[in-house]
C-alpha cells in the first residue's frame, strides 16, 4: 500500500468514527477549509524537514534555501504544486546562467554590474507581466534569482559560479520534495476543483439565460459579470491541469470548445434582451409565435435534466429557424427585420448551450469525436484570450530598475557591508510583488509577516537551538513556528504574512550545517531585511504603483482604440475578440470594486465595445462581396466608426446619432435591393445599431 493510500485510507477511518453532529459539523465549508489548511501545512512541513535533511547529509552549503524553496513551491493542489515547481526551476536556471554570464564580465565596475543586473531584473519582470499565467513564474524566477546570487557576488565575482551552482542544487532538491511529498500524500487533485468550477459556471450561463428572457435588467447585469469572472477563474484553473496527478484530465481543446461558446454567449444575452424589450415579446402587439417561443425557450432552460434539454434544443432551433425565415423573406418592416434577427440570436443561445451540455459530458470520456461532429459552433477553437498591455508593463520594469538601482547607488556609495544582501532583497520586493496595480499593501503585509519571523527566529537562534543535539528533536521544536505559518499561508487573506515568517526563520535561526549563534550577524541580517523590505515599498509606491482610476481608463481607452482598428480591418477574429473584452471585463471588476468613484457604466460601456466590435468587424469582412452603391456605403460606415472611435477627444468626430441613421438608411436600402444573403447583413446591422445605441457613454462620451 502506498503512503498516499494508507493516509487516506486512516482518514475514512478517523471519520466513520466520529458521531453524526461531528461530520455535520466538519462538513461545513469552514471547517472544510481549516483542514484543507492544516493538511497543507502538514505536506509543506514535511517536504521542507524531508530537503533539509537530504541539504544536510549531501553537504550544500546553505541548506537552508532548500526549505525556503518548499514554502515558496507549495500550493493547496497537486497540478498547481508541480507546474510552480517546474516554472521555478526553468526561472531558477536562467537567472543562474544569466548572473555567471554577467558578474565576471563586469569584474571591475560594480557599478556597470549592478546596472546590468538591475536591467535584467527589470526584463524578466516585464514578460512575467506579460505572460499574465502562471507559466510568469518563471520570469520572476529569473529576475529575483539573480537578483539573490548576483547582488551578493558583486564585491566577490569571484565566486559567483559556485554560489549559482550551489543554489540550483539546493532549490532543486526542495522542489522534489514538494511535487513528491503534495503528489503521493493525501494528493488534492486539480481536475476536481476545476470540474465543480465548470458545473458551477454552466448554471450561472444558465441563470443568465433565463434572466434574459425574464427580462430583469439589474440581474442580468450581476449575472454577466459573474460569468466574465468565472471564465477567468476557469482559466487560472485549467493552465494546471495538464500537470495534474488525475487519471484523466480534460482534453485542452475541449475546454476551449466550451469556453469559447460562453464567452459568446455574454454578449449574446445582451443582444436578445435589447430586441425583447424592443419588440415588447410577450405583450400585445409582439408576434405571438415569437412570445410562445421565448416561452418554451425559458422552459428548455430551467429542465433538470440533460437528456431532456438534448431532446428538446433540436425542436427549438428549428421553430427559430423557421421564424427567422419567415420573417426575413421581405423584412418589409423594421419590425419584421428585428423579429427575423431575434430568432436568429434565440437560435444561436440555444445551441450554445445544448453544446455546453455536450462537451462537459465528454470530460473524462474516451469517445469524444463523435460528439465534437453534432456541435452546432464551430470546431476551431480559440480558448481564452489574456490583455496584455506592453506600455503598463514597461512602465512598471522601468520603476522597478529605478527602484533598484537607487538602492545600489545608496549601498556603492556607503560601502555598507550589509548592502548587497539588502539589494538582493530589494530586488525580490520589485518582482515578487509586481503583479498588482498597488503592490505596496502586500509588501506591509510581508513585512508584518517578517516581524513575527525575525521575533521567532532569535528565540529559535539563542533560546531553543544551542540545546539541540539532533535531527528529530530539531524537527519537533520547529514544527510548531511552519505548522502555524503553513496553515496560514494556506488561506489567500494571510498569505502573504504568512511567506514573511516561512521565509525568515530558515536563514535568520542559522538552519546551516552547523549551529553558529552569531548575534551580530544575525542583527545585520534583520537591519538589512527591514531596510530592503521598507525601501522596497516606498520604491514600489512611487515606481511601479498604477492609480486604480489610471488602470480602469486605460482598459477602456484601449478598448475604444481596438474597436477604431476592427473598422479598418485590422483586427483579430471575432473568437479572439470576444475572449480579449470579456478579459479586459473581469480585469475591471476588482478595480472597480477598490475605485472610490462611481463607475456605474464602466462594465456596460466595455460590453458595447465588444458588441461593436464584433459587428463591425463582421462586417468589414463582408464588404469585399458586396458590389455597388450598398459596398460604398458600407465602406463609409466604417470608416465613420473608425473614425469616432480611433479619436483620443471625450465626443469623437463622428455624431453617434448620425451613425444610428446611417445605419437605418443602409438596412432598408439592402432590405429594398436585390442583394444576394441580404438577411445575414441586416443582422450585422441591426445588432450595431443596437450596440451603438444601447448606451450614450459607450461611443465616446468617457474619456480614455
Amino acid at each position: 500500500m502506498t503512503i498516499g493510500n494508507a493516509a487516506n485510507t486512516l482518514l475514512r477511518k478517523a471519520c466513520v468514527a466520529l458521531p453524526r453532529p461531528s461530520l455535520t459539523i466538519l462538513r461545513t465549508p469552514a471547517m472544510r477549509a481549516d483542514a484543507d489548511a492544516i493538511l497543507f501545512s502538514m505536506k509543506s512541513f514535511a517536504a521542507a524537514m524531508l530537503a533539509y535533511y537530504i541539504a544536510l547529509r549531501i553537504g550544500l552549503s546553505k541548506p537552508f534555501w532548500a526549505i525556503i524553496t518548499v514554502y515558496i513551491v507549495s500550493q493547496t493542489s497537486v497540478g498547481a504544486s508541480l507546474s510552480r515547481g517546474v516554472y521555478r526551476f526553468a526561472g531558477t536556471m536562467a537567472g543562474a546562467v544569466a548572473t555567471v554570464a554577467i558578474v565576471p564580465n563586469c569584474v571591475n565596475d560594480p557599478i556597470a554590474c549592478s546596472a546590468i543586473l538591475a536591467c535584467w531584473i527589470g526584463l524578466c519582470l516585464f514578460f512575467s507581466l506579460l505572460d499574465r499565467t502562471p507559466r510568469a513564474y518563471a520570469f520572476v524566477l529569473a529576475g529575483y534569482t539573480a537578483s539573490l546570487i548576483g547582488f551578493p557576488s558583486v564585491l566577490d565575482p569571484g565566486a559567483v559560479f559556485e554560489t549559482a551552482s550551489v543554489r540550483v542544487q539546493e532549490i532543486s532538491i526542495g522542489i522534489l520534495c514538494a511535487i513528491l511529498m503534495h503528489r503521493y500524500v493525501v494528493p488534492k487533485r486539480m481536475t476536481g476543483q476545476f470540474t465543480g468550477k465548470l458545473s458551477a459556471t454552466l448554471r450561472d450561463a444558465r441563470r443568465l439565460a433565463v434572466d434574459v428572457l425574464n427580462g430583469t435588467p439589474g440581474e442580468n447585469r450581476r449575472d454577466r459579470n459573474q460569468l466574465a469572472a468565472d471564465l477567468l477563474v476557469l482559466q487560472g484553473l485549467a493552465i494546471h491541469l495538464p500537470y495534474d496527478a488525475a487519471p484523466v484530465t480534460p482534453r485542452r481543446e475541449t475546454l476551449q470548445l466550451v469556453h469559447d461558446r460562453l464567452a459568446r454567449l455574454l454578449p449574446l444575452a445582451t443582444e436578445i434582451e435589447d430586441r425583447i424589450h424592443a419588440l415588447g415579446a410577450g405583450a400585445d402587439g409582439a408576434p405571438d409565435e415569437l412570445g410562445a417561443l421565448l416561452g418554451d425557450v425559458e422552459a428548455w432552460i430551467a429542465t433538470a435534466g440533460t437528456a431532456e434539454r438534448n431532446g428538446s434544443a433540436a425542436h427549438l432551433i428549428g421553430r427559430a429557424r423557421a421564424i427567422r425565415k419567415r420573417f426575413g423573406a421581405d423584412a418589409a418592416t423594421p419590425g419584421d427585420r428585428l423579429a427575423a434577427n431575434l430568432a436568429g440570436h434565440l437560435a444561436e443561445m440555444i445551441g450554445l448551450l445544448q453544446d455546453c451540455d455536450r462537451l462537459v459530458r465528454t470530460i473524462g470520456t474516451v469517445d469524444r469525436p463523435r460528439e465534437a461532429a453534432s456541435l452546432h459552433g464551430p470546431l476551431r477553437a480559440k480558448g481564452y484570450v489574456y490583455h496584455r498591455d506592453p506600455w503598463m508593463a514597461a512602465r512598471a520594469a522601468m520603476g522597478a530598475i529605478v527602484g533598484i538601482l537607487i538602492g545600489c547607488a545608496f549601498w556603492i556609495g556607503s560601502a555598507w557591508p550589509e548592502g548587497g544582501t539588502a539589494v538582493s532583497i530589494l530586488g525580490v520586493c520589485c518582482t515578487l510583488f509586481a503583479n498588482a496595480d498597488t503592490p505596496a499593501p502586500n509588501v506591509v503585509r510581508y513585512m508584518v509577516g517578517s516581524i513575527y519571523g525575525v521575533a521567532i527566529s532569535l528565540a529559535y537562534s539563542y533560546i531553543i537551538l544551542p540545546q539541540i543535539t539532533s535531527f528529530p528533536v530539531l524537527v519537533a521544536v520547529l514544527a510548531p513556528a511552519f505548522l502555524f505559518a503553513g496553515s496560514l499561508q494556506a488561506r489567500l487573506p494571510t498569505t502573504f504574512r504568512a511567506l514573511g515568517i516561512t521565509l525568515t526563520i530558515p536563514i535568520l535561526s542559522g538552519l546551516g550545517t552547523s549551529y553558529t549563534g552569531d548575534f551580530a550577524a544575525s542583527l545585520n541580517m534583520v537591519i538589512a531585511l527591514f531596510a530592503a523590505v521598507g525601501f522596497g515599498a516606498l520604491s514600489m509606491s512611487l515606481f511601479q504603483t498604477v492609480p486604480v482610476d489610471t488602470a480602469i481608463n486605460r482598459l477602456l481607452h484601449l478598448s475604444r482604440r481596438d474597436v477604431g482598428r476592427r473598422a479598418l480591418g485590422a483586427a483579430p477574429n471575432e473568437a479572439h475578440w470576444t475572449s480579449l473584452m470579456i478579459d479586459r471585463t473581469a480585469l475591471l471588476l476588482p478595480r472597480l470594486r477598490v475605485s472610490g468613484k462611481a463607475y456605474s457604466d464602466v462594465l456596460d460601456d466595455t460590453l458595447h465595445h465588444l458588441r461593436i466590435g464584433h459587428a463591425v468587424g463582421q462586417l468589414r469582412k463582408a464588404v469585399p462581396r458586396i458590389q455597388g452603391d450598398v459596398g460604398d456605403k458600407v465602406t463609409e460606415l466604417l470608416l465613420a466608426i473608425a473614425a469616432r472611435f480611433g479619436t483620443g477627444d471625450r465626443t469623437g468626430s463622428v455624431d453617434r446619432i448620425d451613425l444610428v441613421r446611417r445605419i437605418e438608411a443602409l438596412a432598408a436600402l439592402i432590405a429594398d435591393g436585390p442583394i444576394k444573403d441580404r438577411l445575414p447583413m441586416l443582422d450585422l446591422l441591426i445588432d450595431l445599431r443596437f450596440a451603438l445605441g444601447s448606451s450614450g457613454t459607450a461611443e465616446g462620451e468617457r474619456g480614455p
